[in-house]
């Protein structure tokens, strides 16, 4: 699915602990991994199916991964809610001022890597990019039916 405008009623709810979960890491690759067990654990807390909590953590994995590779932030925060009964949301938030989006593209049959967007873009209901009202930076988000 291709990324489209996001409304206030998709944004997690930083207010609802019970519905939504934050963590700010460093901009390290060992912090991807952290990112994944923290979705992992929260998804499984909330009862979600294995097919979603799997699908979740490779679509938060992806979108740290961007962020710790393709900004220049020192830190970044990770989200996971349920906006709705039937929707997990998932949010990277950067500190990336420069006001550019996202890297996109055509990766070559023998390359390692830039295909990150395309499972991205295979996997989720929808995903897109905003300006991140809690870093000012980017915030890139994917939805997942429940």
């Amino acid at each position: 699915m291709s990324p489209h405008a996001t409304t206030p009623r998709d944004l997690l709810d930083v207010d609802a602990p019970d519905r939504a979960h934050w963590l700010e890491l460093p901009s390290h690759r060992s912090s991807v991994r952290v990112a994944r067990r923290s979705v992992r654990a929260r998804l499984t807390g909330w009862g979600l199916s294995r097919e979603v909590c799997e699908d979740a953590v490779l679509l938060v994995s992806e979108l740290a991964t961007n962020a710790v590779i393709h900004t220049l932030s020192v830190r970044i925060l990770c989200g996971v809610g349920l906006v709705s009964d039937g929707c997990v949301r998932l949010e990277v938030h950067d500190h990336d001022y420069s006001g550019g989006g996202l890297p996109r593209r055509d990766p070559g049959p023998d390359d390692e890597g830039g295909r990150g967007l395309l499972l991205v873009e295979q996997l989720a209901d929808s995903w897109g990019v905003d300006r991140s009202r809690l870093t000012s930076g980017h915030a890139v988000w994917a939805t997942l039916t429940v």
